[in-house]
């Protein structure tokens, strides 16, 4: 086998054995594949992790920047308690309406609210609303602003919350400081303020597997 069918092979036999999709988290990629939106969204394995995070940090309030069609968020939701609530922003309305059909058929609506807009302009209406600090934030969307939304992060949270940032690699090409392309120059500015942020605590794993060569940072809110 390749190394690639290797990556793929093992993906999918932790995947059988540690996350495997039941009907719920299986109709949301459906909708979503039948719905036509691209397949960027996080694996099984990726999204149980943020799951096992999310119970880890005793969340009763995540956000997530970047919904799609609501499979990580499905994911997320699920550690939340009863009074729990999770808010994830979306820029695509046709996006949106595809997360919503999945979040009600999994039973989360009530606990999910998908924003539509450009995150950058939900974020300071969020703020506004100065709503309680959320636990965990996750970051999935648009890479250039990663910075922006890193710093979001920061405002919306307290002392012991996580930040994860997702796709931090990207195939490698993260190690290129010349590179001109929005989706390196936007993930290096984040990693390089989460390393340099006296509020911060970070740390960046590589990943292979179904979705690729890739990876995810993690940072601890200081104070």
């Amino acid at each position: 086998m390749s190394e690639s069918q290797v990556w793929d092979a093992v993906d999918a036999y932790f995947t059988e054995h540690l996350s495997p999709d039941d009907e719920v988290t299986a109709a949301a990629l459906r909708e979503s594949e039948a719905a036509g939106l691209p397949p960027i969204g996080v694996t099984a394995n990726q999204g149980k992790l943020l799951q096992l995070l999310a119970q880890v940090q005793g969340a009763r309030g995540i956000l997530e920047i970047g919904t799609l069609g609501g499979y990580s968020t499905i994911w997320l939701a699920r550690a939340l308690p009863p009074e729990g609530r999770l808010i994830s922003l979306e820029y695509s309305p046709r996006h949106a309406e595809v997360a919503q059909r999945n979040l009600a058929r999994a039973g989360l609506d009530g606990q999910v609210e998908v924003r539509v807009g450009p995150a950058l302009e939900s974020l300071p209406r969020l703020a506004d609303e100065n709503p309680p600090p959320f636990d965990l934030v996750f970051i999935d969307a648009d890479k250039g602003n990663n910075p922006h939304y890193v710093e979001w992060a920061l405002r919306l949270t307290r002392a012991g919350s996580l930040i994860v940032l997702d796709n931090v690699v990207r195939g490698g090409r993260v190690v290129d400081a010349d590179s001109t392309a929005e989706d390196v120059r936007g993930t290096r500015a984040a990693i390089e303020l989460i390393g340099s942020h006296p509020r911060l605590s970070g740390t960046a794993i590589q990943t292979v597997g179904g979705k690729g060569y890739d990876g995810f940072a993690l940072a601890r809110v200081l104070g």
